[in-house]
């Protein structure tokens, strides 16, 4: 039977070469695009599997800091100085707050009853502590880190009615067992700041909430002393709420650090500035006690002081208002930031110039006969009270601290190139900072023929911007704030000779100068940090600090010396009667500083030698500034007695001299 035709049969048309071509290219380029995608694929699964698989599992985990507590500051002998306290903070849980609203705002207004603070304040601390951009959302809020046990008692028997959203958590603060001693040495902690962290040389690792130090030995040796925060892993679901605790690694307490200080030596300091102030016109005052050996400091004492501990809890801005503006200024480090004119300390160093410049013909045996008074310049220069004192050669001027006879000296070396009077001040550590390990130390200033010009261009700048009556150049009598425009004259370097005039140093700055005079010219570089011990006292890093440079001490330093043992042990010596039944030879220079509109500083620099009675010691130079004491040999000198007769062992006594010379 024949089919009917179908179009079904109907055969298709061949295909060209050029569409196969194309149908090769695009499978081909299909087949590469899945071939990609596969190994792509199976990298991810395969090769990297276990690397995301971590990042995931990280995802899901937050680390929450433990903090480390600092490392504990002691003094020579190990007896401690700073140590760690336990107090408990107050925290508010994020994950068990309220929802906001009138509920929460109520629970910030009870936790403000409580605690004293505003509820707005809480709100915010949350809100900041909170906020991903800043903080960490699961982390608890510290509201205070020190509570008192009347609150610490409230919050631990009101949970529920505070929502159990606010918990109590042991941390550890500053404890400074010793009150108001080395007070402004030690300096405060604090968590540190978004500018520290930008500092990755000091820095480097450490996270936003560490606690470090803001000044002071703390912030010296912070390093050291911070220890290393421990951490509770936190698994978390997608909403970032805490689903338990992975691991925790606990906190490593920080190491501990030695200092050079002496305990005993430090309060007999403290004291003597105590009995300073109290036995004179002085309010204020500095010392320090160094080891001329090597730079070690044995005490350093500022008057009046502050207890510490009060910056170890959170401090109201009035409480700080209170402390920072009361007047003399407790928080002032005098011992190396208070900068005065020396007064007569200064001969020795003006006598180590003379006989070090050659150009000055100067000998121990150069003699002046003193009148009372001596013409410079057309200018009278006179003693204290005009007092006569003869012919007198180097030895004896110390002795009687006779301001003509160096008056004289400072006119001498005047004209003469290079400025040696100032040359030697510089080579001693003077008007430079000496390099302590402590923050707040003052440069001071060595006034010279530079110096002049630069205040007299300043004053004239000024002038030049804000007007020729203008309060920031001139006072509100018309007199010129920087400089009234005279040159350098011969005057400036006669009163420089004495520790007068625009002269300014610290009692640090002074210590070091005379050390210098006691060793035999090494300039020593003053320190506290002495090494690094474990939480044993096992020894890590011996803190060797090399000293600042040696200069060749001039012949004829002998007479200095025995100038200045003549000045406490013989008859007509500035300290005679404040040292002359002094178990031990004491070298050492009254001094007293005009310095206008404040009553006369007192100073008295001083130095023993290593000796075996009444006890054994070692060499020590002894500083003290008493800011309106009055004369050096009633107020500095006495209280020096009482800090060498600790060192040497022999009781104390303030004994007031009656030596009235500058």
């Amino acid at each position: 039977m024949i089919q009917p035709p179908s179009h079904f049969d109907e055969r298709r048309p061949p295909i060209t070469p050029q569409l196969a071509v194309r149908v090769a290219i695009l499978g081909a380029f299909a087949f590469a695009l899945f071939a990609i995608i596969f190994f792509r694929l199976w990298f991810l699964q395969v090769l990297s599997g276990d690397q995301y698989l971590a990042k995931a599992n990280e995802n899901r985990v937050r680390e929450i800091a433990i903090p480390a507590p600092r490392g504990v500051i002691v003094d020579d002998q190990g007896r401690q100085l700073v140590s760690n306290r336990r107090a408990e903070a107050i925290q508010i849980d994020p994950q068990n707050l309220p929802p906001s609203g009138p509920r929460r705002q109520a629970l910030y207004r009870r936790l403000g009853a409580i605690l004293a603070l505003a509820p707005q304040r809480i709100a915010h601390e949350v809100f900041i502590k909170t906020d991903p951009r800043h903080g960490l959302p699961y982390a608890a809020v510290t509201l205070t880190t020190d509570a008192a046990l009347p609150v610490y008692n409230y919050v631990a028997e009101h949970q529920a009615e505070l929502d159990n959203a606010v918990q109590i958590t042991p941390v550890f603060t500053r404890d400074y067992p010793r009150g108001d001693l080395a007070a402004q040495l030690f300096g405060t902690v604090g968590q540190i700041s978004p500018q520290e962290l930008k500092d990755t040389v000091h820095y480097r690792g450490v996270r936003l909430g560490t606690i470090v130090g803001q000044d002071g030995i703390e912030r010296a040796y912070d390093h050291y002393l911070r220890g290393q925060n421990g951490a509770e892993r936190v698994q978390i679901d997608a909403l970032g709420n805490p689903k338990g605790t992975v691991s925790t690694t606990p906190p490593a307490q920080g190491q501990r650090l030695k200092l050079s200080l002496d305990l005993g030596m430090e309060r007999a300091a403290q004291d003597a500035l105590g009995q300073a102030v109290a036995n004179s016109t002085g309010d204020a005052g500095g010392a320090v006690a160094i080891d001329p050996r090597t730079g070690a400091i044995v005490a350093m004492a500022s008057y009046p002081s502050f207890d510490p501990n009060i910056f170890s809890k959170p401090l109201s801005q009035s409480v700080y208002d209170q402390l920072s503006k009361q007047q003399p200024a407790p928080l002032i480090n005098r011992a190396i930031g208070g900068v005065y004119p020396t007064g007569s300390t200064m001969k020795p160093i003006t006598a180590t110039a003379a006989l070090g410049t050659p150009k000055a013909s100067f000998t121990p045996g150069y003699t002046v006969d003193d009148a009372g008074c001596v013409t410079i310049s057309k200018r009278q220069f006179c003693n204290a009270g005009k007092a006569v004192n003869g012919s007198v050669d180097l030895q004896n001027a110390i002795r009687v601290s006779s301001d003509v006879y160096f008056y004289t000296v400072g006119a001498l070396l005047n004209p003469i190139a290079g400025e040696p009077l100032q040359t030697w001040m510089h080579k001693l550590g003077l008007g430079n900072p000496s390099g302590i390990d402590v923050a707040g130390e003052s440069n001071g200033l060595v006034p010279d023929r530079a110096w002049r010009a630069h205040i007299n261009d300043v004053q004239v700048a000024c002038a030049r911007r804000y007007g020729p009556h203008s309060l920031h150049c001139f006072t509100a009598g018309g007199a010129p704030l920087f400089s009234d425009g005279r040159p350098w004259a011969v005057g400036d370097n006669v009163n420089l000779a004495v520790g007068q005039g625009d002269l300014e140093a610290s009692p640090l700055q002074m210590a070091v100068a005379y050390s210098a005079l006691q060793n035999g010219g090494t300039v020593v570089t003053p320190h506290l940090g002495v090494q690094i011990e474990d939480n044993q006292g096992a020894v890590v890093q011996q803190l060797d600090v090399p000293p600042t440079r040696h200069v060749n001490l001039p012949a004829g330093e002998d007479v200095i010396r025995a100038g200045l043992h003549d000045a406490t042990s013989q008859p007509g010596g500035t300290s005679y009667d404040v040292f002359n039944n002094f178990p031990v030879p004491v070298y050492g220079k009254t001094g007293t500083a005009q310095r206008p509109p404040h009553n006369d500083q007192s100073w008295f620099l001083c130095w023993v030698d290593a000796g075996q009675t009444p006890k054994p010691h070692g060499p020590l130079v002894v500083a003290v500034t008493i800011e309106n004491g009055g004369f050096g040999a009633q107020a500095a000198a006495p209280a020096a007695r009482l800090i060498l007769s600790k060192w040497v062992g022999t009781p104390g006594q303030f004994v007031v001299g009656s030596s009235k010379t500058l």
